[in-house]
């Protein structure tokens, strides 16, 4: 059952680093404020303190499952509990950002480590306008910008860990294909002008492996990872 034992510091570099090879799992770690929260390529996190469900699970995958799937099982997973908290359609922007009214509300960060992965996710909940970055590469929302509503973080963090852990069975059990109904369904990107490090064309759909498929000019290329930037 993902989330016990739970770890929670009011405030820490990152939840990343809470989380060790002697930790179950299941085991999750989480804080009201990191002061170094990090994304994917190096990217930092920032949030203002008290406004954000920020958290890091404990996963160890079976060897027969591509551990590199599980940004994508989680991002299922978040998109599910957005959905759930505000009742508003997400989506996913492969590989790892969940969007609400076509604005970046989730980001997740699948670390391999002592041949664990450790899955941080941060989700936006009640930051005002103001208190959004305003130099992000997708544009920044909180759920509380998008609908007005304040909201229990603790109540949005429940949401989040029960999606996880049933898409996170799942996935054991039958990997990408038996979470690719509510994946495919949820593909921000398809049909959009896409650049993906150097790759220029436009965004089909989300493999049942994983993969982006991108119709170049000179045909289809299957991208196992990378930065998108599209065209809105």
């Amino acid at each position: 059952m993902i989330g016990s034992p739970r770890r929670h510091r009011s405030e820490c570099e990152s939840t990343q680093e809470l989380l060790g090879p002697d930790d179950p799992e299941g085991a999750i770690a989480t804080t009201d404020h990191q002061t170094a929260g990090r994304g994917r390529l190096g990217r930092s996190w920032v949030e203002a303190p008290g406004t954000s469900v920020i958290v890091s699970v404990m996963l160890r995958p079976p060897v027969e499952r591509r551990a590199q799937e599980l940004s994508l099982v989680a991002a299922v997973a978040v998109a599910l509990a957005v959905e759930d908290a505000t009742g508003l359609s997400a989506q996913i922007k492969w590989p790892n950002d969940v969007l609400l009214a076509r604005r970046k509300v989730a980001g997740i960060l699948a670390e391999l480590k002592d041949g664990a992965v450790i899955l941080g996710i941060g989700l936006n909940v009640n930051q005002t306008r103001e208190q959004l970055p305003l130099d992000a590469k997708v544009a920044p929302a909180s759920l509380r910008t998008v609908d007005g509503r304040v909201r229990d973080r603790g109540e949005v963090l429940e949401h989040v860990l029960r999606r996880l852990d049933v898409c996170y069975a799942a996935w054991r059990e039958g990997g990408l294909d038996s979470l690719y109904d509510d994946l495919g369904a949820r593909n921000f990107l398809h049909g959009r002008r896409v650049t993906v490090d150097g790759i220029a064309g436009v965004a089909a759909r989300i493999e049942r492996d994983g993969r982006l498929r991108v119709d170049g000019e000179s045909g289809p290329v299957l991208v196992e990872s990378g930065e998108v930037l599209f065209e809105r």
